[in-house]
């Protein structure tokens, strides 16, 4: 009967579906906990500084002046909490585009949980420092804006990646489900813990940064146990370094756990997809040179000097194309690193080393004819250790561009 009210009440369709699925879960539960006791006790401590909130009984009635600070106040429900800001929308603009957050949502969703930590904090600082009190709490308030939408975009994206079975909406409801449940624990150990610390600001402080580092903690295990089949750039460069390196394709657990998830997320490579035609070619002559020596969908142009790689797709140009247009990019950027490559690349490489930038032309050329050989291997791996190439998480613009092709050369 138990098992099957949790069931029914807490477990979407399809639990665990995977085996990192039940860490993650258990992450979860251990982060809102966290969260839920850090949140209550850094209202309390914000109430200490800043002085007495909320008015008391006294003698059965409520008397004007009787103010007294109440511990446990701080524990009730009340105010904003993140990301129930009004004014989340209008400060939009502040954070990356949400493709951006689709692409990284792993690293986003670490990235708003801290900041709302920091927000705290500053809400806790801003009273023992009342010169400052209004720019504290604003810039508090500011962040808690963009943890807001940062935190409900990612929330998405990663439910839409737990909903094995299509179940989008029953994973959301059994998510929100299982974050009351742990948030009425939260409460119940504040109600606790908040009359033991309250009088003692050196032990409040002491509680407030034990459950932020077990917050953060948390939150790290949550996400690093989150195994995403679909290939951002991240992900696609590590596959594609162990397969160049050794001729293996990494599966996603392997390139998951491999994932940076604090710094360095995004390859020093600078990639482009979906680029207007302009970007890349000025004249009929310019575009002749970028299509020759192929017949896929897409153009590239690879400015040696910034390691810049700038694609347009055509308008045929599908999932494989983009993945296609992606591994070309990052090969090129792998021809200006270390580490050993295959034959015919590492020949590239060598010429790239000696020669002068104005051949990127001839060397994207070539690379299309190594890619021509080495991507359906690299493909066919990616399918075989479990990757989804149907789609995937690449940040393309929306630009496409439309050429026509003969068989001596390619005009607009």
């Amino acid at each position: 009967m138990a098992y099957v009210a949790r069931s029914l009440c807490f477990q979407p369709l399809g639990f665990p579906g995977h085996p990192r699925s039940l860490a993650g879960h258990r992450g979860r539960g251990r982060k809102s906990l966290s969260f839920s006791c850090h949140g209550h006790l850094a209202r309390e401590r914000f109430n200490w500084h800043a002085g007495p909130h909320h008015l008391c009984l006294v003698d059965g009635k409520e008397e004007e002046g009787s103010w007294q600070r109440n511990p446990g106040m701080a524990s009730l429900p009340g105010g904003p909490k993140r990301g129930e800001q009004p004014q989340d929308n209008q400060f939009f603009p502040l954070v990356p585009h949400g493709s951006k957050m689709d692409c990284n949502a792993k690293q986003w969703r670490l990235f708003a949980d801290i900041l709302n930590d920091v927000a705290m904090f500053l809400e806790i600082m801003a009273p023992i420092f009342p010169i400052c009190f209004t720019m504290t709490i604003c810039i508090s308030n500011l962040a808690k804006c963009i943890v807001g939408v940062a935190g409900g975009a990612t929330r998405a994206a990663l439910t839409m990646h737990q909903a094995r079975r299509n179940n989008m909406a029953d994973v959301s409801a059994k998510d929100g489900s299982q974050e009351t449940l742990v948030s009425l624990a939260g409460l119940l150990v504040s109600l606790l813990m908040l009359p033991l610390v309250s009088d003692c600001p050196s032990l409040s402080l002491g509680c407030f940064f034990f459950l932020t580092a077990l917050h953060i903690y948390a939150n790290y295990r949550a996400v690093r146990a989150l195994v995403i089949e679909t290939l951002n750039e991240g992900r696609l460069w590590l596959v594609l370094k162990h397969f160049l390196q050794r001729g293996e394709v990494l599966g996603p657990a392997s390139a998951n756990q491999m994932e940076p998830l604090w710094t360095g997320f995004w390859p020093s490579l600078s990639l482009s997809l979906g680029v207007p035609l302009h970007r890349v070619t000025s004249s009929v002559f310019e575009l002749q040179k970028l299509v020759e020596g192929h017949q896929e969908p897409y153009l590239l142009r690879w400015d040696q000097s910034q390691n810049q790689v700038q694609v347009v797709l055509s308008q045929m140009a599908g999932p494989e194309t983009i993945l296609r247009a992606a591994t070309h990019g990052l090969v090129l950027g792998a021809l200006q690193g270390d580490g050993p490559l295959p034959g015919e690349l590492e020949g590239l490489r060598n010429r790239v080393r000696a020669g002068p930038e104005k051949e990127s032309c001839v060397i994207v050329r070539e690379t299309h004819r190594v890619l021509d050989k080495l991507f359906p291997k690299f493909l066919k791996g990616l399918q075989d250790a479990g990757w989804r190439t149907e789609n995937h998480q690449l940040e393309v613009d929306e630009w496409r561009a439309t050429w026509l092709l003969c068989p001596e050369k390619k005009l607009l």
